[in-house]
């Protein structure tokens, strides 16, 4: 129930559009895996070469699993006939939501994903359109499609097709709240043959929700569904159907008041205000109660907190404790249905996701999940019996219960032997960063900062500020003339007329005289006059900016959009000292196909010493345990451990030595080549090499081979590249590159203000 009818208050009309609309229009692409780039390339491609593995599929069409990408490629199907909670808006307006269910297929799961809108609301129609396309796909995930058709639907479709298909308006609302409800029972120390349930909404959600309640032991005469209508009974006439008929009970109780009377759970799946305070207190002692309707719930968990004390609450939403969240389960779920080839997701694989999901909530949390809670590491308890969506272990643990459950009954084509081994395997599929960046923007929601933005006439500097306060990140000062400001924004259709914007003229500034004077007693044994000082101050907004930060007036700074960032940095380092011990570098971070490497330094040190190399290591890989990773460094160079020797080789391996002295608590190694310390197989030609798997930090011997790489991985090999950024400062400030853009520069605010809260 992660999904909403109504605009998140985090995004705003015209930046969901300006998102979708950037670039290449909407949210996916399609890229070879292959090299294209010779004759040859192309011959095995395509013709000739093609034809064998063609030969082969004819013989054997479970070779199309070896052969071709049907064994990871899942179609995301919609006729737009239940959008979020829009309603039958038609298949073509679906195609934003299933772009984005598609997306999230890859990010949590590395799962490749087409969108697929079936422009009919004919269920026969529908099946024979998705039956027709089944040999294209390892897998079919069904989507906002309105009910009854959506039972219809999936049923005929599971029973013409041998691969998985799975309705997840349904089953993956059910897989998250069972999970939770597993928990919920166990702390509140239920036996679940006796608890007594009502849910109150009977669509497809609610319906799988009871009926993956009774798979776990739920007793049938203990649950009761309800509609609109009241009480689903027996013998009850209006507003019936086949799947509602199916859940009904012999009771006298005809509302969802005499229904919820002593009761232990409550599922609401249904509308906001459906459950009432007198309904709440009178359900039995220690009730949990789950209402997932969104954008708002049935009952607000400070609702039930004015009531009782005793209640475990879960909702559809981020920000409250216990969310419901689908993609907790579908990524996962297909995941270990497509690594063993299921012909079918099961009841069973569905228990075995809830009950995997509940296990990891009991576990101790890691320090990469702990740090989006503001270090305060959530423990299994009433306000935490469902994981985080960003739970790094969820693809370790969701889907390798998924395919045991499916090797165990049978619809697995293809086990797997070593369950541990493929958790190894499917933890290194994960992409990092963005889980990152993530728990970056949660930490900061939490402890919200005041974050400069220095070049505040700027339009795409105004768009990160409202984006950072969108957000709810904290407040956005954006410097410059007021005037100018406001009427730029008038221009580029941007309102600033907001809570958490504010506009400070350095000129007007009532702190004017004390920054003045704090810059010269900094400055003026560096050859400033008090007037040098002064003029700085009005006429230069990185220099004003440094002083609202040094004097705890803000919490961060972002600056860099108008200036190069060597010219940047050195405004900055007037008034910002580095931290006592620490040196001052740029670290960059490169994403590439799920794989992220940190590159320093990438923008202080034009030729570093040997020591300055050792420091430079040391910076890095304490930014890299920051981030959740444990370093591993390769100091780079052109040569491999002494081969071809050389000048600059040799202080790389003079900085090795120094970092031996030191006697540092992380891997590293070098001096070798990039490759190397990238590609295991090639490390493996070098037994005495210290790393034990290829290098996720690279330290660079010098300025310009860092920025030559870092620019070539961005524009040639495809990289995600962040940064640089700025480490080793006291005080949080981070520097944007030339005429960066507005997303760039928002996430490098989170950035700067998460490293305020360090």
């Amino acid at each position: 129930m992660d999904r909403t009818d109504r605009q998140s208050p985090l995004v705003s009309p015209q930046e969901a559009l300006d998102f979708h609309a950037s670039g290449r229009p909407g949210k996916l692409e399609i890229n070879p895996t292959k090299p294209m780039a010779t004759q040859r390339d192309l011959s095995l491609a395509y013709s000739p070469g093609v034809a064998v593995p063609v030969k082969a599929i004819a013989e054997d069409p479970s070779r199309a699993f070896d052969y071709t990408t049907r064994g990871n490629l899942v179609a995301v199907i919609s006729n737009g006939t239940a959008i979020l909670g829009l309603g039958n808006l038609g298949a073509l307006a679906s195609k934003p939501v299933m772009e984005g269910k598609a997306v999230l297929f890859k990010r949590f799961a590395d799962v490749d994903s087409i969108d697929l809108e079936v422009d009919t609301e004919d269920p026969e129609a529908f099946v024979n359109c998705v039956r027709l396309l089944g040999p294209s796909f390892g897998g079919i995930n069904l989507e906002d499609i309105k009910a009854p058709e959506c039972f219809i639907i999936e049923s005929r479709l599971r029973e013409m097709m041998d691969i998985p298909v799975f309705h997840d308006d349904q089953h993956g609302t059910a897989i998250i709240a069972i999970a939770g409800l597993i928990n919920a029972l166990d702390l509140t120390g239920r036996d679940i043959k006796t608890a007594k349930l009502v849910c109150n909404g009977a669509g497809a959600a609610g319906i799988a929700c009871i009926e993956l309640a009774k798979s776990i032991g739920l007793r049938p005469e203990n649950v009761i569904l309800c509609d609109t209508k009241g009480v689903v009974y027996k013998g009850r006439k209006e507003g019936m159907n086949q799947w509602k008929s199916a859940h009904a009970v012999d009771t006298d109780k005809r509302t969802l008041a005499e229904a919820l009377e002593g009761a232990d759970i409550f599922f609401g799946l249904s509308a906001k205000g459906a459950l009432t305070p007198a309904m709440v207190k009178s359900m039995a002692k220690n009730p949990i109660i789950f209402a997932m309707a969104n954008p708002d719930p049935e009952i607000t968990p400070e609702e039930v907190a004015e009531i009782r004390t005793d209640a475990i609450m879960a909702t559809g939403r981020s920000d409250y404790p216990n969310q419901v969240n689908n993609v907790l389960g579908f990524p996962y779920i297909f995941r270990g249905a497509l690594d063993v080839r299921a012909t079918t997701i099961n009841d069973a694989m569905k228990v075995a996701a809830a009950e995997a999901l509940a296990a990891l909530a009991r576990q101790d949390v890691p320090d990469d999940v702990a740090a989006a809670y503001r270090g305060n590491r959530p423990r299994y308890g009433p306000d935490y019996i469902i994981p985080v969506p960003f739970d790094p272990r969820l693809i370790s643990a969701v889907p390798v219960a998924v395919a045991k459950a499916a090797m165990d009954t049978g619809v697995a084509r293809r086990p797997i032997l070593n369950l541990e081994k493929y958790a190894n395997e499917l933890s290194a599929r994960r992409d990092p960063i963005a889980s990152t960046l993530q728990r970056i923007h949660d930490r900061v929601r939490r402890q919200p900062k005041r974050v400069v933005f220095a070049e505040g006439e700027e339009e795409q500097v105004m768009r990160a500020a409202i984006s950072y306060v969108n957000q709810k990140l904290g407040t956005a000062i954006l410097l410059g003339r007021e005037e100018q400001i406001r009427e730029t924004a008038r221009n580029a259709g941007v309102d600033l007329a907001r809570p958490g914007i504010e506009i400070i003229n350095a000129r007007l500034s009532r702190r004017n005289g004390i920054y003045a004077d704090y810059l010269y007693e900094r400055l003026q044994r560096k050859g400033y006059l008090f007037r040098d000082c002064q003029r700085l101050i009005n006429n230069d907004r990185n220099h004003f900016a440094a002083c609202m930060l040094a004097l705890g007036d803000a919490d961060a700074v972002v600056t860099g959009v108008t200036r190069n960032y060597s010219t940047a940095l050195a405004d900055i380092r007037r008034i910002i000292d580095a931290r006592p011990g620490h040196r001052v570098i740029g670290v960059s971070i490169a994403l590439c196909r799920g794989r992220t490497v940190l590159v320093a330094d990438t923008a202080v040190h034009d030729m570093p010493t040997s020591e300055e190399l050792a420091d430079i290591a040391e910076e890095a890989a304490g930014m890299a345990r920051r981030m959740g990773y444990e370093p591993r460094v390769a100091m780079l160079a052109y040569s491999t451990f002494g081969h071809p020797p050389g000048e600059r080789s040799a202080k790389v391996q003079e900085a090795v030595k120094i970092l031996d002295k030191r006697r540092v608590d992380f891997e590293y190694d070098g001096e070798m080549a990039a490759d190397v310390a990238l590609n295991p197989q090639l490390m493996q030609q070098y037994p005495f090499c210290r790393l034990s798997g290829p290098a996720n930090v690279l330290v660079m011997p010098a300025f310009h081979s860092a920025s030559i790489s870092t620019k070539m991985l961005q524009e040639l090999g495809g990289s995600t590249v962040i940064g640089p950024l700025l480490v080793g400062l006291n005080k949080p400030v981070q520097i944007v590159s030339l005429n960066a853009k507005d997303s760039d520069i928002a996430n490098m605010a989170a950035i700067a203000a998460y490293n305020a809260g360090q």
